[in-house]
Formats: C-alpha cells, sequence, structure tokens
C-alpha cells in the first residue's frame, strides 16, 4: 500500500517531512510521495528520511494551475528538484502567494476581523503561507467555529475574503513538471466543478500537453467517481494514480495510507508511473 499525496510542514501540513516519513512507516507503506504546494524545499529531507526507514521516497510537488471554475492542480512525481527552470517558476508562484497573502489579509480586516499576518505565519511552519493557515488563525481567534467554515464564508474561490493569484495556465503547469524530468498527474479532479463531458475535454487538452495520469484513488471520490476517472484514464492512456492528501492536523480525519479508514492505493500504480519514467527517459 502506498500514498502518493502528503504535505508536511514547507506548506499546509502539520507534520515535518521526518514525522511523515515515520507516520508512514508506522502505517506500514510501502512508497510515499511528499507532494507539497508550489514548493520543493522538503522533498531531499522527506527523501533521506525515507532512505532511513527503508520506504520508497518519491520526489513530488503539487502546481497550483490557473482555472475559472474551481480549482486546479497538477502533482509533478519523479521531478528533479535541483532544476533551475523548476525553482525559478516555483520562486514566481511564491512572490504571487505574498501578494495574494497580502490582499487576503486586507480583506479580512476590512471585514471587521482584525487581524495579522504574524498570527497566520504562526500557523505556516517553514513553508509558504496559505489558505489553510488563514483558517486556523481564523479559528484561533473566534471568528469562527473550524477551518470548514473559515472556507464556506470567506476563503472559498468567489467568497468575500477570496483573493486571486499569479499561476501558470494548465498547459504550462505539465510543460513546466516534464522539463523538470517528472510526470505530471491531473489532482482530485472533482475540485474543477465539471460536468463529465466538460471533463473529459479537458482531460483530453492536458494530455494532449503532456499528462501521464489522473488521480483516481482519492478519500473524497465515492465508487461512482472512481469509476468515472477510471474510464477517463483508459480513454486517454493515463496512469490511475492515488493518495491521500494527508495534512495532519488541519484535516484530522484523514489518515496517511487510508484516508477517512477504507483507501487502499496499491504498489502497482507505482510500478505504473515507473514504468512511463522509463519509456521517458
Amino acid at each position: 500500500m502506498i500514498d502518493l499525496h502528503l504535505h508536511s510542514t514547507f506548506s499546509d501540513g502539520s507534520f515535518s517531512p521526518d514525522q511523515l516519513v515515520r507516520e508512514a512507516k508506522k502505517a506500514n507503506l510501502t512508497a510515499v510521495s511528499l507532494t507539497d504546494h508550489d514548493s520543493v524545499s522538503g522533498v531531499a529531507l522527506f527523501l533521506k528520511a525515507c532512505e532511513r526507514e527503508s520506504i520508497r521516497g518519491v520526489s513530488g510537488v503539487e502546481i497550483s494551475v490557473d482555472y475559472p471554475r474551481g480549482t486546479m492542480h497538477i502533482l509533478g512525481y519523479f521531478i528533479d528538484c535541483n532544476s533551475k527552470e523548476l525553482n525559478r517558476h516555483i520562486d514566481k508562484l511564491k512572490a504571487g502567494r505574498e501578494a495574494r497573502n497580502a490582499d487576503i489579509l486586507k480583506k479580512i480586516n476590512n471585514l471587521g476581523m482584525p487581524l495579522k499576518m504574524s498570527e497566520v505565519a504562526s500557523f505556516a511552519g517553514e513553508g509558504n503561507i496559505g489558505r489553510l493557515h488563514f483558517a486556523q488563525a481564523l479559528v484561533a481567534r473566534g471568528y469562527v467555529g473550524s477551518h470548514q467554515e473559515a472556507f464556506d464564508r470567506y476563503l472559498a474561490k468567489g467568497k468575500s475574503g477570496y483573493a486571486e493569484r499569479q499561476r501558470l495556465t494548465p498547459s504550462g503547469g505539465v510543460e513546466m513538471i516534464l522539463n523538470a524530468g517528472g510526470l505530471a498527474v491531473l489532482s482530485h479532479p472533482f475540485t474543477l466543478e465539471l460536468s463529465p463531458p466538460e471533463l473529459e475535454k479537458q482531460v483530453g487538452d492536458l494530455a494532449s500537453a503532456g499528462l501521464q495520469g489522473i488521480e483516481v484513488y482519492y478519500p473524497q471520490h465515492n465508487p461512482n467517481l472512481v469509476k468515472r476517472y477510471l474510464a477517463l484514464a483508459q480513454r486517454f492512456s493515463l496512469v490511475a494514480t492515488g493518495g491521500t492528501d494527508f495534512h495532519g492536523k488541519p484535516m484530522p480525519d484523514i489518515k496517511i495510507g487510508r484516508g477517512f479508514g477504507s483507501l487502499n492505493v496499491p504498489d502497482s500504480v507505482l510500478a505504473k508511473l515507473d514504468e512511463r519514467r522509463l519509456q521517458k527517459h
């Protein structure tokens, strides 16, 4: 059993790369990938910890790309974290994120909820400040009762505390991952908020741009979604991947390797990604 979608303190998770690997060992996982948001800063530590614990570690990242409807994330596996082009793009994304965070803070303050960036940053560990950290700060201040309420009322796309930021285009995100020697995979497709025909067209466009996989096995994917995404994987010759999107304390119901309890991503998923990697090189 494997988990190819994990977040650490280098983005919006509460576990350090070391702690993540120890949790993976406890859960009897055979392979894991660190996929922090727009950051590869924790990958070297993560891979070192994997080696120490005799678990296979896969270098990864999760890139946010520009999308008009819902939210689109592209996972990158087997990336070269020292790629100059990758790090140049990540620096640009970080600058865009910082400008966006200043906008979110201003909007929240204008909504009558005084908050300082230092309060938000206290939840961010070593990583980029993201909306989840704003949610944690809003809960700590007593402005909302939960992270979900913070998103539903203020931080979700289209809400009064939301702000856009500079992102790559979907094909640009795929290209960046390919140029860093990686395989690009569409993350949790339901967040695109597309009808089945629209999603089919979008996945086809991404496959033409070089997409190699689609995240099929995921805690929030019910059996119907799994079936639909497996059909898309087959139609466009994509690898059906999976992971929990584990964040630790911010999402306590999600357990590493198991999601809500029933997720089981088989080792064969990684074997198929390995095949694609060998074909590519």
